[in-house]
Formats: C-alpha cells, structure tokens, sequence
C-alpha cells in the first residue's frame, strides 16, 4: 500500500488534510517517518504540478526532488493559519519550477548574446577598418594633388620601398634632384592630409 501510495501521489488511508499539517510539523522536529508520510502524500502531486509547468519529465523529477527537499529542509516555515499543509508544498513546487523555466530563458538569452557578440566584430576593428579606408582615400586624393614628378618618386620610396639612390638610378636622375622632388611631394601631402609637423 505505501508504494502504491508513493506512485500516485494518493494519500493512505486514514490520512486527511488534518493529518498532512501534523505531519508537516513532526518534520519540523525532524521526525524522519513523519516526512516519508508526506512524501508519500505529496510526491504526485507534487510532480504533475511541476510537469504542467516544466513540460520535461526529466527536469521534473529533478525540479520535484528539490521541492521535497524544501518541504524537509523548510517545514517549520510552514504556518497552519495562512492555509492547508498541501496548498503550501504546492506553492513551494510552482515556485520552484517558475524558477527552473527563468533560469533556462535566462540561460538561453546569455547563450543568445555570446553567439551574437562573437559574429559581431568589435567596436575597435571596425573602426580600425572605417579609420583606415578614409584615410587611404585621403591619400590617393592627395597623392593625385602632386605633380607627376613628384608623385613618381614618392610612389616608388615609399610604396615599392626603394633607398633616395634606387629612385635616382630608376628614374636616370642626380640624386640631388630626386630628393628635392620627394622634399617638395612630401610637404603638399603633409599639407593636405593636414599633419602636424
């Protein structure tokens, strides 16, 4: 009988409303046979309460078992004036599984708004990336402010890297010239792209 009775959450003969409260408070004493007598009340209960909210049956035995848990741990709480015995358990094992549904939406939001930060570049890259197209922009504009001369040699000292002597042996000029060229290119860029010397 009391294993039938623990399946499916019937009370045992004998036992009404009246005797769930004393037993409630025979736990609060920590009389161990008083709780499997509750146990054995409110078990089923317990659970399908908690499986209307939850949906998951595995969650729900885990979710009951925390309840039971309360009911043992907190039983002197429990207070005969404010309500039933039972309606108190009950209201312990709805908390309980509200709880368990936040915590899940909650875990499932945090989770949500990793997955969201890692496909979103940080605010430094692309503003990296923004800073750098305008300024190659600025660049390109500025170097076609120069004169042919000019731009020749700046683009080949300093894009394809070659020394003041290379620019002068490539393009059959003194040295002397192309420095002053790259001297003259290098202050109009400066001048435009607006550097501070």
């Amino acid at each position: 009988m009391r294993d039938s009775a623990r399946l499916t959450g019937l009370p045992r003969q004998g036992e009404g409303p009246t005797g769930l409260a004393e037993s409630l408070a025979e736990v609060a004493r920590g009389d161990q046979d008083a709780f499997a007598t509750v146990y054995d009340r409110v078990a089923g209960p317990v659970l399908g309460l908690v499986r209307s909210v939850l949906r998951d049956p595995a969650q729900s035995e885990e979710v009951t078992q925390e309840v039971l848990i309360d009911v043992w741990r907190c039983a002197a709480q429990y207070r005969p004036e404010r309500g039933s015995a039972m309606a108190w358990i009950m209201t312990l094992a709805h908390r309980r599984a509200v709880d368990r549904v936040r915590s899940a939406q909650a875990a499932s939001d945090r989770e949500q708004r990793a997955a969201l930060l890692e496909r979103t570049p940080a605010f430094d890259e692309v503003t990296e990336q923004v800073e750098a197209r305008l300024e190659r922009e600025q660049v390109k504009r500025c170097m076609g402010g120069l004169t042919e001369r000019q731009r020749q040699s700046v683009t080949l000292a300093y894009y394809r890297g070659l020394t003041h002597r290379e620019v002068a042996d490539l393009l059959k000029l003194p040295l002397g010239t192309v420095k002053t060229r790259m001297r003259d290119g290098l202050i109009r860029l400066r001048d435009c792209l607006g550097v501070m010397s």
